[in-house]
């Protein structure tokens, strides 16, 4: 695998969710430093074509006067919320801004690029920031969090099912993850994989003291029973606001951060769920700077990480909201492999077929927001 591409001028965006729908990545909200989170103004919502590998922003709706729509008709911005994709439509959940949480869930429609707020039923979670979500079958599972009604960490397993649009809490069995929150999940061969995030000394409740669990942990959804796989190779130091993602039938770790080493990571591992074997990994190519909070979307046999916080290379004391999109290629071609030798060595293209100049300019080429009509661009 090796990284081929990396391209500045996307959306500036921290705590953001994102996911894939087609060949689109949809990122919606997030914040950049500086900007003010306290309004109830829609959510930003920006879109990534994979084929060109440009970014673009989406129109906000209006209403009949021409003003933009406001909350509670669409979400309000906000960070620390989750986003899943469930057959065409976009589901997002949870989150905050300076002010309030929001347990509200809305509906996201690529096709018509809209909001709306599906009706449902059931013991609705608690509303939270920094919880995970991932489908399994039908429904969405919502684990951990902090709930900030009660001042308290969240370890709880809630479902939504897609069918009946119905919330419930889920009983486990078993002892399950410690109460954490800024951890990661994803599911593979039944089971929802929990590892990471930020706990405390006095959990349930926030003293200021973290804890940073290294152990990766799995829900068999068949049974609802926790599991604590005994691994080995090489285990990734614990942390959160980290990246967790599938391939191949590999579960794949990307950077994050320690608060006990005040430590921000751009290391790479793999997790085989057959084996429990970690392995620390080095893609070729020039990897992202050490980063929290940023997204990592997989399509195809291609990862898109964009966003995120970094250590300012000026001054280690700052931090700096990125801007940039890098792509990993798992399979890269011959054809790639010969485009990225003229980039790198800075070859005469004066003479390639105009595709292939294209290709060159679509990886060298920084970004420029724009703003489509009426479509995703």
């Amino acid at each position: 695998m090796r990284w081929i591409a990396h391209l500045d001028g996307g959306p500036r965006r921290v705590n953001h969710a994102a996911v894939g729908v087609g060949d689109k990545i949809y990122s919606f909200g997030g914040y950049c430093t500086g900007d003010d989170y306290r309004l109830n103004e829609c959510i930003d919502v920006h879109v990534l074509n994979t084929n060109t590998l440009r970014w673009a922003v989406v129109p906000l709706k209006r209403d009949e006067n021409g003003l933009p729509l406001k909350y509670p008709e669409v979400p309000f911005q906000r960070y620390g919320h989750t986003a899943v994709a469930y057959g065409d439509k976009v589901y997002m959940w949870g989150g905050r801004n300076d002010e309030q949480l929001c347990n509200v869930l809305y509906c996201f429609d690529p096709q018509t690029l809209s909001w709306f707020r599906p009706e449902v039923k059931g013991a609705i979670p608690g509303a939270r920031d920094g919880h995970s979500a991932c489908v399994v079958d039908h429904c969405m599972y919502i684990f951990g969090g902090f709930v900030d009604e009660i001042n308290e960490f969240s370890c709880d397993v809630h479902c939504l099912d897609f069918r009946t649009m119905e919330w419930r809490y889920v009983q486990t069995f078993g002892a399950p993850p410690s109460f954490r929150d800024f951890h990661s999940a994803a599911s593979i061969y039944g089971r929802m994989y929990i590892f990471g995030g930020r706990g405390d000394k006095h959990s349930p409740y926030h003293s200021q003291e973290e804890m940073y669990c290294p152990e990766i942990v799995f829900l068999d959804m068949k049974t609802k029973m926790w599991h604590r796989p005994s691994t080995t190779g090489k285990i990734p130091v614990g942390r959160r606001s980290h990246s967790m993602f599938i391939y191949n039938g590999l579960i794949y770790i990307f950077g994050g951060y320690n608060g006990l080493l005040d430590q921000h990571f751009n290391d790479f591992y793999t997790f085989d769920p057959k084996s429990n074997c970690w392995n620390l990994i080095k893609p070729f190519g020039r990897p992202p700077t050490a980063r929290r909070r940023q997204v990592c979307i997989v399509k195809d046999t291609h990862m898109f990480l964009f966003g995120g916080t970094s250590p300012d290379p000026q001054n280690s004391n700052q931090l700096i909201d990125n801007n940039d999109t890098h792509l990993l290629d798992f399979q890269p071609t011959l054809r790639t492999l010969s485009i990225l030798a003229v980039i790198n060595y800075r070859l005469d293209t004066t003479w390639l077929p105009k595709k292939l100049k294209e290709e060159i300019r679509l990886l060298t080429q920084p970004n420029s927001l724009t703003r489509p009509l009426n479509h995703a661009g």
